[in-house]
């Protein structure tokens, strides 16, 4: 059969069945100029693929699961699927760590859109450097 009536048959379009051919999901027809030609063999591949997209497989996933097990297999299945082995996903990302505020927090507005938050747990020397930029904050606004 023709690209047209193949695509027609499966329920893709013609495009969709090219890419198919570049993914390696669906194989290359045999070539005879104008007269290329898809048989069934193809179009069952191809109803085997869309019953694999039913079920929200990725593409690798139809991949793998079409190099595991027939076409025909795929078409026969009634009822519930067989369980899918999936390709692993990527390993988790490392968690960041968040600071939980303290009990109680001042806060200062040195400057219109700049402000100064203290913790009531931070150090002395933390505690009387906010104070010298609460202290240069005023000075620099009277300046003004």
């Amino acid at each position: 059969m023709k690209l047209d009536e193949l695509a027609s048959k499966s329920g893709v379009s013609a495009r969709t069945v090219r890419y198919y051919i570049q993914r390696g999901l669906l194989p290359a027809p045999e070539f005879r100029g104008p007269d290329t030609a898809y048989d069934d063999s193809h179009l069952d591949r191809l109803k085997a693929i869309r019953r694999l997209q039913e079920r929200h497989l990725p593409l690798d996933a139809i991949a793998a699961e079409l190099a595991r097990r027939s076409p025909s297999a795929i078409l026969k299945e009634r009822g519930a699927p067989p369980e899918i082995e999936l390709p692993p996903l990527a390993p988790p990302t490392p968690a960041i760590p968040v600071r939980v505020p303290a009990a109680r927090t001042e806060r200062r507005q040195l400057a219109p859109g700049v402000e100064l938050l203290i913790d009531d747990t931070a150090p002395a020397w933390a505690r009387e450097l906010a104070e010298e930029l609460t202290d240069l904050a005023i000075r620099k606004g009277r300046h003004r």
